[in-house]
Formats: structure tokens, sequence, C-alpha cells
């Protein structure tokens, strides 16, 4: 059943908190016209368009990830199928093709251990998928399932349903973005991620509330923290218990996965196992985790519960 309780925590960690623009790209595409509409339903995609043509996209409608590489023979057999089941949706969907070997990082985000491995990306959140060939119909009602749990979330959440006709009454703009704001989300297009961590830190200094700059400031975090990580190096050393620095690292990487949850938990039991210096070291990381998602994402209420339960 796809689950789509967390809508951003995708977002909040490949994007880095950037503004959504989503609703604006998919008004752009509608003025275009069906074939346009049509023509775009199948991406590639790299790590530099990654943004743009999977998180951006999936505000409004669901992208299927397929993720693919031309050493495997399953992705052979199983692309084609992709494609078909996907444009057989008119534009209601998006088939976004990445090549794990032209872009690793990627698939070193989101944990891929195995191509093909096929995921649905809705609301910035991997939602859904199977990491396996299927045959045709099966792929169908596993497509059919996520459209079905999709509208469910559309009925559920009315105001979130994106314009139905390009014809209707265009939304009014709102505030002009904050310069640094913009420069943030410049220096990260441009892999500068220092440059993007000075521009949230100017805004947090004269609008300390501002949860976009906080949300990418945590998420810039995250990404210098995990660059240079080894996944099976870190599971290794997870067999120490004594490593502390392992757990918080394994905890940042399930944060990119998406996993945040798991996160969460990983770090709260680290908190409840130790004491002095080391507890308030696993305490401050996990604070700066909670910063990663926005206020209102309902893991945040269950983990400060837990951690407040740890603590005392």
């Amino acid at each position: 059943m796809a689950d789509f309780s967390r809508p951003g925590s995708l977002y909040g960690a490949i994007d880095l908190g950037a503004r959504k623009q989503a609703l604006e790209a998919q008004a752009r595409r509608e003025a275009a016209g069906p074939q346009a509409a049509a023509s775009a339903s199948i991406v590639d995609v790299t790590e530099e368009t990654f943004t743009t043509e999977v998180i951006d996209r999936s505000m409004t409608m669901p992208v299927v990830l397929d993720l693919w590489s031309p050493r495997a023979p399953g992705s052979a057999q199983l692309s084609p199928v992709l494609e078909k089941v996907v444009g057989d949706l008119g534009g209601r969907a998006v088939l976004a093709k990445v090549n794990v070997d032209t872009s690793p990082q990627i698939a070193q985000a989101l944990r891929v251990q195995a191509v093909p491995t096929v995921l649905a990306i809705f609301q910035g959140q991997a939602v859904t998928g199977f990491q396996q060939v299927l045959p045709e119909q099966e792929v169908r009602r596993w497509l059919d399932e996520l459209m079905g749990a999709v509208e469910q979330f559309y009925q559920a959440n009315p105001d979130a349903r994106p314009p139905a006709a390009a014809g209707e009454e265009e939304a009014p703009a709102g505030p002009p973005a904050d310069p640094d704001l913009v420069a943030a989300e410049q220096a990260i297009d441009s892999g500068d991620l220092d440059a993007a961590a000075a521009a949230y830190e100017r805004l947090l200094a004269r609008a300390p509330g501002n949860e976009d700059a906080k949300m990418g400031l945590a998420g810039v975090s995250l990404i210098k923290r995990t660059e240079s990580a080894d996944p099976a190096d870190v599971q290794r050393r997870l067999q120490d218990p004594a490593d502390i620095e392992a757990q918080l690292l394994a905890a940042d990487l399930e944060m990119l996965s998406g996993s945040v949850d798991e996160a969460f938990s990983r770090v709260i039991a680290v908190v409840k196992r130790t004491s002095g210096d080391e507890r308030d070291k696993a305490r401050r990381h996990l604070l700066g985790l909670f910063d990663a998602l926005p206020a209102d994402d309902p893991s945040l209420a269950k983990a400060r519960r837990a951690l407040a339960s740890a603590l005392f």
C-alpha cells in the first residue's frame, strides 16, 4: 500500500529545502499542449536534473523512477514495459529513467542494491516500488494501485490537486523569493554546498523562523556529512555497539534514503543507552535531523515524544 503520510521527506533530502515550484512547472507543461505533455511523459534523468524532473514533478503527479543499467539484462526487459504502460496513462504520470552507471549518487542516495529497481515518487517521497523484472500485466496492476492511491490522496487533500485544465484561472503569484534563498538554490545547482550553507545562514540570521532556510541548511549539512561515506563500511562498523559515530552516520544515510522513522529510532536508541557527552552528542544530532523536515511532519511529533521518554 502506498504511503503518502510524509510529503517532503525525500524532497528535503535531495532538494535540500529549495522552494517548491512544481505547480508553475506543471502549468507551463499544460500550456504547451497535449503533444508536449506526451513527449515529456518519459525523461532521462541525471544527477543535475533529478530535482527538476523527479522531485518537483512529483509534487503534482506520480513519477515512476526506472533505475537501470546497460549491464543488467533485466533492465533491457523491464524498461520497454515501463515505457509502454506509463505512456498509456496519457501524461497522468511520468517515467524518469536513471542510468545508475552514469548517475551513481542517485542510486546511493536511494540505497539501490540491484538493478532494475523501480520506485514511485509522489509528493517528494518514495511511496512504493519493486526490484525485479515483472511481466506487463503485473506492472500494469502495480501502476493501477499507485494511481488509485494518488487519487485517494487527492480526495483526502483536495487543495493539493493541481489544476485539471489549462483554461482555469491562474493562481495569484506569491511573494518574491528571498535573494538569499535564491542564492542558496543556485549554489546547490552548481554543486557549491558551502556557498549554499552560507546563504541559508544569512537568511536565518535575518529570519530565524524561516522554515525553507532551516530545512535547506539541515539538508546541506546532511549531504556534506555523508558525501564520502561508504555504506558497506558503515554497515560493518555497526557491529560494534560502542561506535557511536557509525550509528549517527547510519542515521544520516537512512534520512537520505527517506527512511525517516528508522533514522530517528536509531539515534533515540543511542540516547537511551549512553550518558554524558555521548548522550548529548546524539541528542544534538537528532535535533539537527529534525530540522530537515517540515514542522508539521507527523514523524516529528512521535520522535519528540520518544526522545523525551529516552531523556527522562
